[in-house]
């Protein structure tokens, strides 16, 4: 996050003993470790809710276009059931197979031959 070298650091210290002194540097170090536990905590907590948030988000998202998917699919396969069977067209013959289909009834069905 930021970018703070030995020197920073070692400058700081020099500078904070000389304000604070010997005795109130210690109580002094403690104090502000504390409060950047805290504040990292925090920081921490928040960047894992936002991540959760995240991805709870990207889950729905993907639910979402795969529901679609689905919906989509499931209705691709109900189309070719949905007209009834007797409203269904058949398919129409040809008239030259009318008339061999004639032919074919004046046969004898047992020995095949003309009558």
């Amino acid at each position: 996050m930021f970018d703070i070298g030995f020197f920073e650091l070692l400058v700081v210290g020099v500078v904070a003993l000389l304000v604070l002194g010997p005795e109130r540097l210690p109580a002094a170090a403690r104090t502000c470790g504390l409060w950047l536990g805290r504040v990292r905590r925090s920081l921490s907590s928040i960047q894992s809710e936002i991540r959760e948030e995240l991805r709870v988000e990207e889950l729905k998202r993907t639910s979402a276009i795969q529901k679609e998917q689905l919906d989509k699919e499931l209705d691709e396969m109900r189309q070719p059931f949905e007209q009834p069977f007797a409203t269904r067209e058949e398919p129409k013959a040809d008239p030259s197979s009318e008339s061999s289909s004639s032919d074919n009834a004046e046969k004898d069905p047992q020995d095949g031959k003309s009558r």
